[in-house]
């Protein structure tokens, strides 16, 4: 790949690596592969992203002096609030992600066009599906489902109509128009404050209407999503009993829109009040700032004949998972890579050991692919495990490790 390499012709590769490294063959070339797009698409974004080229060239960092991706300089997090991180003209930016916040403060802004917006799914579709429906077939044999079904998704969040900006409602529609039936639903409303609630009634007719036509559930939501329904159940004294082979995704974050909930206790509430398994419960790590996720798990992992896919098979392997659910870890794609970095000395930490995550994600195609983010994590391996948000929005040696220990996970969206 040279430095005359277009866009198109960029996203065409990543198409054909995506769709590679998801049937998970030859694994052992993705390391080659993801330092030949990462280095193209730092090429193209320093050429086209003027904010972030003056980023790197302050760094004395330009695409003729670096042979490795993990030397590709990372912007933080907090410098989408301030810049127009992007290579897009103002009249391509058909799309914008706003991380979650109220109108006085100041959000980041991930910008999108129609192509950035396909190579967005085109990321989020292969890497949720071996998480969240490795086991269809199986829900199938079993006469849960129909060979011809989809399961109902059940959102816990606004539609995209009523939050446009949410690159978190964004992947919820994509999935379900994806994988979704057509009687699926977003129980969420915006109010005139810009903070979202809980249709609780048409929430709970849509979970009765599952469980009595014994019909699996999808159900998904923010962490404080959970909370305002669980907390509802609790006061009524409510349990109900999902549908064997429904599952749940939780994608983290408070924002101070309900009580903090830890998250071992957040799933035990879910299991308690809703009756799904712990096995089916999984936790999705994204942020308005990416374009891909990570997840800590897959659905049904452990449930006899649920099928291993790809994401595992490429991953280092960890028995013993299961009974220690709260230990599981996140890993993102192979077009997707994360590091934990050491505050004090920039470099990546060892095995076990704490720092900042930081991400290159080479879907991110028109923004910037090397993300510095806020969270502190610890190395796990090719995954890391997320203990909360550093104090500090940037690196400044050891007060970064002061952290909220509550694992309130990385919403940023």
């Amino acid at each position: 790949m040279t430095s005359d390499l277009t866009f198109e012709a960029y996203a065409a590769r990543l198409r054909a690596f995506i769709a590679r490294s998801s049937r998970g063959n030859e694994p052992h070339s993705f390391i080659a592969a993801f330092n030949e797009l990462a280095l193209a698409l730092f090429h193209l974004q320093h050429k086209h992203n003027t904010p972030y080229r003056r980023y790197c060239e302050g760094r004395r960092v330009v695409p003729d002096n670096i042979s490795n991706w993990q030397d590709i300089p990372a912007i933080p997090t907090s410098a989408f609030k301030e810049l127009k991180l992007t290579s897009l003209g103002a009249d391509e930016r058909t799309t914008v992600f706003l991380s979650s916040g109220t109108s006085e403060q100041r959000r980041s802004r991930h910008f999108h066009g129609a192509d950035s917006l396909a190579i967005y799914e085109a990321s989020l579709l292969p890497w949720f599906e071996p998480h969240l429906l490795a086991d269809v077939n199986e829900l199938i044999d079993e006469q849960l489902l129909g060979p011809l079904d989809k399961l109902p998704f059940l959102a816990l969040t606004p539609p995209s109509s009523a939050a446009p900006n949410s690159s978190l409602v964004h992947m919820f529609e994509t999935v379900r128009r994806e994988f979704g039936s057509r009687d699926s639903l977003f129980a969420g409303r915006v109010e005139t404050t810009g903070a979202w609630t809980l249709d609780v009634e048409a929430t709970l007719f849509a979970i009765r209407k599952s469980m009595c036509a014994n019909r699996p559930l999808m159900l998904l939501g923010t962490a404080f999503n959970f909370v305002h329904l669980l907390d509802y159940f609790a006061a009524h004294n409510m349990r109900y009993c999902l549908a064997r082979g429904s599952r749940v995704l939780e994608t983290g974050g408070y924002k101070g829109q309900s009580r903090e909930v830890p998250k071992a206790e957040l799933h035990a509430l879910i299991t308690k009040h809703l009756g799904t398994a712990p096995e089916y419960i999984v936790t999705e790590y994204g942020m308005s700032e990416l374009s891909s996720q990570a997840y800590d798990s897959v659905a049904g992992q452990g449930r006899a004949g649920c099928p291993q896919p790809a994401a595992n098979a490429l991953a280092s392997s960890r028995r013993g998972e299961d009974t220690a659910p709260y230990q599981r870890f996140f890993r993102f794609p192979p077009w997707c890579r994360a590091q934990v970095i050491s505050p004090e000395t920039g470099c990546e930490v060892g095995d076990g050991e704490t720092g900042l995550i930081r991400i290159f994600d080479l879907a991110n195609v028109r923004s910037v692919m090397a993300i510095q983010t806020e969270d502190l994590g610890v190395r796990r391996g090719d995954g890391f495990e997320l203990i909360g948000r550093a104090t500090q929005a940037e690196p400044r040696g050891c007060s970064l490790m002061s952290v909220t220990t509550e694992a309130a996970g990385p919403e940023a969206r």
